[in-house]
């Protein structure tokens, strides 16, 4: 029965999203529990207090693509979009143009990134992040980065990870990586 519910529940998540979920299917038959401890994740991944949305999803995109340029990329910058993210926004986060983004998403964007380095910065964007918002929104921050990390951790390990592929934005496809084009898009190119 938990199985045939957890299933249930992936069949409509790829629909919703247009996802391949399978990695999740291979948990559900290896261990139900394993699977239903891990769907949890996604109320980690959703709290949000005190923060813009923009700088919010910024923060969770660029985790994300910090472990995957492909299909986690593309889900969270999809559901980017449904909650109503600016298409000009979402494309300087995945293009890694902080002179493009609002000034609280390009904050939110350097924490990230220095917080993902473990470099030192992280403290002065950090400060600021606080004395801008205040200690719950640094709370969501560190949420949506380490929830962001752990889906393409996860089907990385269990061999379900993906090369970089194409991230559409309003139906366009993004260049990123500092002008290198994701390979699928090179190859239609040729």
């Amino acid at each position: 029965m938990i199985r045939w519910g957890l299933r249930r529940m992936i069949d409509k998540f790829e629909r919703d999203w247009n996802y391949d979920a399978s990695y999740m299917r291979e948990m559900i038959d290896a261990s139900p529990r394993a699977a239903w401890l891990f769907s949890r994740v996604t109320a980690l991944g959703k709290f949000r207090r005190d923060v813009p949305g923009e700088a919010w999803y910024a923060a969770g995109i660029t985790a994300v693509r910090h472990e995957d340029c492909g299909p986690c990329t593309q889900l969270a910058v999809t559901m980017a979009e449904r909650a109503g993210i600016s298409p000009a926004v979402l494309r300087a986060v995945l293009a890694e143009e902080p002179e493009a983004m609002p000034p609280d998403v390009a904050l939110v964007w350097r924490f990230t990134r220095a917080t993902l380095a473990h470099d030192a910065a992280a403290d002065e964007y950090r400060e600021a992040i606080v004395k801008r918002w205040g200690q719950r929104a640094l709370v969501s921050l560190a949420f949506a980065i380490t929830a962001a990390r752990i889906y393409p951790t996860v089907k990385y390990a269990l061999g379900h990870g993906k090369a970089c592929t194409r991230v559409v934005v309003g139906g366009t496809p993004v260049v990123f990586d500092h002008g290198r084009i994701p390979a699928d898009v090179a190859l239609r190119m040729q």
